[in-house]
């Protein structure tokens, strides 16, 4: 319950910060070179096990260099509320209102930011339609007829790409099973 507490006061704080006008944190352009890039938008939906639920939605843009990353978490008016950013063992989350969080783990990051688990680490490949090599193997792997992950199960969740474009799949849908609580992630790229 207290995730749905933090989710709702997310939401308040944020309404608060459109209607008195709070700044943002600035812009960050997409490197060039061979540097990977989606943006979209996402929606997390939260169930918990007496039916209750909770969700939160925007936009996302991710920008990864291919040892760093920058990944911005937007409101639904385009404003950018916070900021996971990471290296080799290191991840740092700045919001709007100028305060960070460093941990060497990106997921913990975001899930502070959006008040429900977000599998940041596993989204570095999955963005890119492969499976992640850094984490824990991936199980249950359906391919599609080009050979591509099409479902799997990874890090605690159950994934599904679909859409592929040259850059990688434009709809994944994240299912993670918590005692008492089913999370969903969806992940809604915008073309090219």
């Amino acid at each position: 319950m207290a995730v749905f507490a933090r989710m709702r006061g997310a939401v308040a704080v944020l309404a608060l910060g459109v209607i008195a006008g709070c700044t943002s944190l600035p812009e960050v352009k997409a490197p060039a070179g061979d540097a990977f890039s989606r943006n979209g938008r996402f929606a997390i939906t939260a169930t918990e096990s007496d039916g209750k639920q909770q969700a939160v939605q925007g936009g996302f843009t991710w920008r990864d260099t291919g040892r760093e990353y920058v990944l911005d978490l937007t409101n639904p008016l385009g404003s950018i509320e916070a900021r996971v950013e990471g290296g080799p063992g290191v991840a740092t989350l700045t919001r709007a209102n100028g305060t960070t969080l460093q941990a060497p783990n990106p997921d913990a990051l975001a899930e502070d930011a959006l008040g429900s688990p977000v599998p940041v680490s596993g989204l570095r490949s999955w963005l890119r339609g492969q499976l992640a090599s850094d984490t824990d193997t991936a199980q249950n792997v359906q391919r599609d007829d080009l050979g591509r992950p099409a479902s799997f199960e990874q890090n605690g969740w159950n994934a599904r790409l679909s859409r592929y474009d040259t850059l990688g799949p434009q709809l994944l849908v994240l299912e993670r099973q918590e005692p008492g609580r089913r999370i969903i992630v969806r992940l809604v790229v915008n073309q090219p």
